[in-house]
């Protein structure tokens, strides 16, 4: 009898055994079945974000990409004089960068490339750096960063103004410590840029920190009227970029909702899907590290052979991109390659600028130190 009440036991444990492991198995499905639910989703989202952009696939072979940079993933970004919304060409660049993620320590450094700068903007020409974008598009824009800097660029971010505007706006704005200077300008040029945007804005006063909406923030960037003219300009450019990265690492999933149905429309790129998802994955871990304009040394210079107006020179180009080398991936003693070598030979002789009578030769200097903290 005892044993039979001991069978009866056993036999209910079992079965209490089984329906738990059942139930386990039924779990572990059931959390497999989100991860790969969440994962669709996130491909998902990320194939919509990628749908609502202009996204184009470039000829790698036409892109001139040097040796390869290790552990480094660098993007050009530009910024472009678009009234009518144009992103694939026929535009100036009015912003020219060039963003280097390490993807070791996920720390990026911003450089900005002056826009009227002295280079070898195709095989044959040479000409102002901001050209390059309107006669080829991003294709000839990257390849001349390639081209007179040694890089290995092959992805880009194209945005006009209007997608700048609509990001600080839907930030909530952002706050810029001004001069009494960079204040009455910003003023003069919200005028242009309210028309271009299509929506009003405030008159700022007096000089300290203010909260600019989308309009100031763009009219703030595009100043270039001050002490430092071109060169202070693109450190404008820096600061806002700066700052719209501090409030997006910090706003919700709203807010960020609605950037990405807002300016999405309003940007070109070759950032593959995959490319996308593997940025956003590190978002949170990034930080922006030194920024800097380039070149790091240089002068302005009206008397260019063959060359009609005012040119933003480097003083010896195949020193400051040994020192871009150092300063974006830590190369001490980088030696440019041929083609560098030659640019920078060429520029001298086109220009009269050279490294070791420069002084002499030219009426305005510029250094930028290598670093905005130190400007």
């Amino acid at each position: 009898m005892a044993q039979k009440r001991m069978n009866k036991r056993q036999q209910r444990l079992e079965r209490q055994r089984r329906i738990k492991k059942k139930r386990r198995k039924r779990l572990a499905i059931i959390l497999i079945e989100i991860v790969i639910l969440a994962g669709l989703g996130v491909v998902a989202y990320g194939m919509f974000v990628m749908d609502k952009m202009d996204t184009t696939t470039l000829n790698k072979d036409k892109l001139e990409v040097y040796k390869d940079t290790g552990d480094y993933t660098n993007i050009a970004l530009f910024g472009l004089d678009s009234r009518e919304g144009e992103l694939d060409g026929g535009v100036q660049s009015d912003c020219i960068m060039v963003a280097s993620i390490n993807n070791k320590t996920n720390e990026i450094k911003l450089v900005s490339v002056y826009r009227d700068t002295l280079m070898k903007v195709t095989s044959e020409k040479y000409g102002k750096a901001n050209s390059a974008y309107n006669s080829g598009g991003p294709t000839d824009a990257i390849a001349l960063l390639n081209r007179n800097l040694d890089l290995d660029i092959e992805k880009y971010i194209s945005v006009n103004f209007n997608a700048l505007a609509d990001v600080v706006d839907a930030l909530g704005g952002i706050e810029i410590d001004m001069t009494e200077e960079e204040v009455y300008w910003t003023n003069g040029y919200c005028t242009e840029t309210s028309k271009v945007v299509g929506r009003e804005t405030t008159e700022l006063s007096g000089a300290g920190v203010h909260k600019l909406d989308g309009v100031q923030a763009v009219s703030y960037a595009r100043i270039r009227y001050t002490e430092g003219m071109d060169f202070k300009r693109t450190q404008r450019q820096r600061i806002v970029l700066e700052k719209i990265a501090e409030k997006a690492q910090k706003a919700n999933v709203i807010t960020l909702n609605n950037i990405v149905n807002k300016v999405m429309p309003q940007i070109s790129t070759n950032l593959s899907t995959a490319n996308m998802l593997g940025l956003a994955a590190h978002a949170a871990e990034y930080k922006l590290g030194q920024m800097s304009g380039f070149p790091f040394e240089v002068t302005t210079c009206e008397k260019v052979k063959n060359h009609k107006g005012s040119y933003v020179t480097a003083v010896g180009l195949e020193k400051n991109v040994s020192e871009l080398h150092e300063f974006l991936f830590g190369e001490e003693d980088y030696e440019p390659s041929s083609t560098v070598k030659d640019i920078s030979n060429e520029v001298i002789y086109m220009t009269g600028v050279d490294p070791e009578t420069y002084k002499t030769t030219t009426d305005y200097t510029y250094k930028s130190g290598g670093d905005d903290s130190e400007n």
